[in-house]
């Protein structure tokens, strides 16, 4: 395929979190295929511990004010948007203090106090994106999800939003990272949050056990194809994804050396 324009839809993006492999990586990557000529855009949430006048991140009027509702609640969605030097790379982040304002120390989202709220917090971040991109009329040849936060992005996009012309023509990448949590629960409400927004029970098969683990078969059923990124994955979910007979890019090693197997990877879809 013809690789022109590709999204990444990643829970965290240095440098508006601590350097990390996730962070890393959704940074070199997106930058990396942008300096080949593609037209790249970033997604992140907005997390509190971001400084907005440090990171020159200002809101976009035209793109916020749509409510998103879960479970019979609306919550507000704020877009906020920052570019990063030298290559210029548009990154968007999805704003709602109910969801991202609690932090770490190192900046990244602080889950274990309210931990039976992630499930919101994944839902209300995929359907942000998703809304965000389709109000913007840009049509991505590639969608590439990364990290737990972004893992519904592959159902969503496959099935909820299928038909829309942003996304119909859209390859979905899932990434596999080195996910600390892999065995963290999600509220078990979040198998009948997620049939309300019109999955069904086969679809959600995988979601049974409901952690991290589960999460990211359920992106692995319904992505295009999957990325090995970390020299070190759950075995398992490894596992998992070669059993599918989708393809799988395996570990190609370091950012930025490893952006053209990427690009290749993306362009053999």
């Amino acid at each position: 395929m013809d690789v022109k324009k590709v999204l990444y839809v990643s829970q965290e993006i240095e440098p508006y979190v601590a350097a990390g492999p996730v962070a890393t990586f959704s940074r070199t990557v997106a930058q990396g295929l942008q300096e080949k000529g593609a037209e790249v855009r970033t997604f992140m949430p907005r997390y509190g511990a971001i400084n907005e006048r440090r990171n020159q991140l200002h809101e976009v009027i035209r793109l916020s004010g749509l409510n998103i509702p879960i479970d019979d609640v609306d919550y507000p969605l704020i877009i906020k948007v920052a570019t990063l030097q030298p290559t210029r790379l548009q990154v968007y982040f999805i704003d709602n203090d109910e969801f991202f304002a609690r932090h770490t120390a190192d900046g990244i989202l602080e889950t274990e106090s309210d931990a039976e709220a992630n499930d919101e917090r994944a839902i209300f971040f995929v359907r942000g994106v998703a809304e965000t991109v389709r109000k913007l009329r840009w049509e991505p040849s590639v969608v590439h999800a990364i990290g737990w936060l972004a893992g519904l992005v592959p159902a969503y996009i496959k099935e909820i939003y299928n038909e829309d012309p942003s996304f119909k023509s859209s390859k979905v990448v899932y990434s596999l990272t080195a996910d600390k949590d892999i065995d963290a629960p999600f509220d078990e409400a979040m198998v009948k949050k997620l049939k309300d927004e019109g999955f069904s029970d086969k679809q959600l098969a995988s979601l049974s056990g409901t952690t991290h683990r589960s999460l990211h078969k359920l992106a692995i059923d319904f992505a295009d194809a999957i990325a090995v990124s970390a020299p070190e994955v759950d075995a398992e979910l490894l596992a998992y994804a070669k059993s599918t007979g989708k393809p799988v890019l395996d570990y190609p090693g370091e950012c930025p050396e490893a952006t053209g197997a990427y690009h290749e990877f993306y362009k053999s879809l």
